[in-house]
């Protein structure tokens, strides 16, 4: 190796950004997932039972806009030791997740991802590598007109007052 990749090597060091573990904790998470897909009849009845907690990842101002009633609103970005400890102090409580790619037909408060980036994924990763076990995602893609699941913020109280 040159001097100059070493250098480089040295420079780019960053103790407190980890590819190589994240990459692995992905890949265990991956395959721990599997198990922690839901139905949306499954992911209703789970939602109803005491304990249980909703999570959108989503931004406050899409997460407004519209978002499964119930669900707390920890923006991803924002998700870190201290506020997980704060939002979700119990890491053995059981969890539910939804993105952006399980809804279509409501763009402005659920717009599409590609499917390799949906924001489930990397929400699934991230509970997982701080330690939470509990997690179940949403598996289907569902109509917003349509869905079961009952819906809240600003575009439900203007569909209603129409």
């Amino acid at each position: 190796m040159s001097i100059a990749a070493l250098l480089f090597v040295v420079v780019t060091v960053n103790p407190a950004i980890d590819m190589d573990g994240y990459l692995r904790v992905a890949k265990e998470a991956a395959a721990y997932r599997q198990t922690h897909r839901v139905s949306e009849e499954e992911f209703i009845r789970m939602s109803q039972e005491p304990g249980t907690i909703v999570l959108d990842a989503r931004s406050s101002d899409k997460y407004e806009l519209l978002h499964i009633k119930g669900a707390i609103n920890l923006n991803f970005s924002d998700i870190s030791i201290a506020s997980l400890a704060s939002v979700l102090p119990d890491k053995n409580a059981r969890i539910l997740i939804y993105c952006n790619n399980n809804f279509k037909n409501a763009e402005t408060a659920f717009p599409g991802k590609a499917a390799t980036a949906s924001l489930n994924l990397s929400t699934y990763i991230a509970l997982y590598s701080y330690g939470y076990r509990n997690v179940y995602e949403l598996a289907p893609l569902l109509d917003i007109h349509e869905t079961k699941l009952p819906l809240d913020g600003s575009l439900v109280l203007q569909r209603d007052q129409q």
